[in-house]
């Protein structure tokens, strides 16, 4: 019997996509080859990742807009430098709400200045900070939307007149957002996409171009969009497992109809963490993710019987990050109201034998 996906990622993924992609490892659409067995050249494959470039660009609402969507690996890892090398020519500005975003700096810093504009770090980054300046001189601000670890959300996004970058990683496609005020948006597939192997990058193509400095090839935007993502050997099945789960996400009404899902799902969890005396919320209340739910056991004493009882109700995944104890409940897209409701179930039924 399925179990209750609540893991962090790698995520978990609609039913349909996982039967289809299944079946695609099998034999893709009556070729007589298995997707991982084709040519990443062959105009079957080419068709898969022009689809799913363009499914990314038509659900954010980038569609010629001058933007170019790209499919590309080494996990959002690797875009933190990226965007360093595409875009720091001065100086670089980061909000540091997190894990993410720390890693973000570090790897920034190998290149050019940096300057950290807020940071939370001062409460274990269990809020975002609101009041800040970027200096003008900045050619970029990086931002994190959602921190997974921590449980915060950035609700709306900074005014500000220079490139806007985010890593997105694990908020991609589940609300509404104006995408437009971003230059360079990446997210790693595995938290709310597809499998691990590719991340999605979305770039304005006129913010590239402006570094005085060398690219390395395989960090190079301009590169790998000249090649349609292609400058290498792409990793095939996470981009057509990608693909699959955008094409469901638009037959399901696009990122308005599952921001309202999402919506309902962190509503009945939160409320239940509040309500729940035994039970507390870590992240701020006006910056908690919809995604990422981080909560305490307020008696230590129960956390064996708590576990037990997950156990026994099929909830996997929802032990909390060693950087805040706990537990996480993740409630990606594809996570069904349902999963919600045997948590809260079993958090309702710990309180009343308590």
């Amino acid at each position: 019997m399925k179990k209750h996906n609540f893991s962090a990622g790698p995520c978990i993924l609609p039913d349909e996509v996982m039967q289809q992609a299944a079946q695609a490892v099998q034999e893709l659409d009556g070729s007589g080859l298995s997707l991982i067995e084709i040519s990443h050249r062959s105009a079957a494959f080419i068709e898969i990742m022009d689809k799913a470039c363009a499914l990314a660009l038509e659900l954010l609402g980038l569609t010629d807009k001058g933007y170019k969507a790209l499919f590309l690996q080494g996990g959002a890892s690797t875009q933190f430098l990226a965007t360093a090398y595409n875009l720091l020519e001065n100086k670089g500005a980061y909000l540091n709400t997190g894990t993410w975003s720390t890693k973000a700096i570090k790897e920034a810093k190998l290149l050019g200045e940096v300057v950290e504009v807020a940071s939370s770090a001062d409460a274990n980054f269990n809020y975002i900070p609101k009041e800040y300046a970027v200096p003008a001189d900045a050619d970029y601000l990086h931002i994190t939307t959602n921190n997974t670890i921590f449980g915060t959300q950035i609700k709306a996004l900074p005014e500000t007149d220079t490139v806007l970058v985010s890593d997105s990683s694990s908020d991609i496609f589940s609300r509404q957002l104006d995408f437009s005020k971003f230059g360079i948006l990446y997210a790693g597939a595995q938290k709310n996409m597809g499998p691990a192997g590719t991340t999605l990058v979305v770039v304005k193509e006129e913010v590239l171009g402006k570094v005085t400095h060398k690219i390395p090839s395989m960090l190079d935007y301009a590169v790998h969009g000249a090649k349609d993502s292609m400058f290498n050997t792409p990793p095939v099945f996470a981009v057509y497992t990608s693909m699959l789960t955008l094409d469901w996400l638009q037959k399901l009404g696009g990122i308005k109809a599952i921001e309202a899902k999402n919506n309902a799902k962190a509503e009945l969890m939160y409320g239940e963490i509040d309500r729940n005396p035994l039970f507390k919320g870590f992240a701020a209340l006006e910056d908690r993710s919809t995604m990422n739910a981080t909560f305490t056991l307020e008696k230590a004493e129960l956390k064996e019987r708590f576990d037990s009882m997950c156990a026994d109700a099929l909830i996997s995944g929802i032990n909390g990050h060693r950087s805040v104890g706990g537990y996480r409940a993740s409630m990606y897209n594809a996570l069904p109201l349902a999963s919600v409701q045997t948590l809260v179930d079993v958090m309702k039924e710990l309180e009343r034998t308590a």
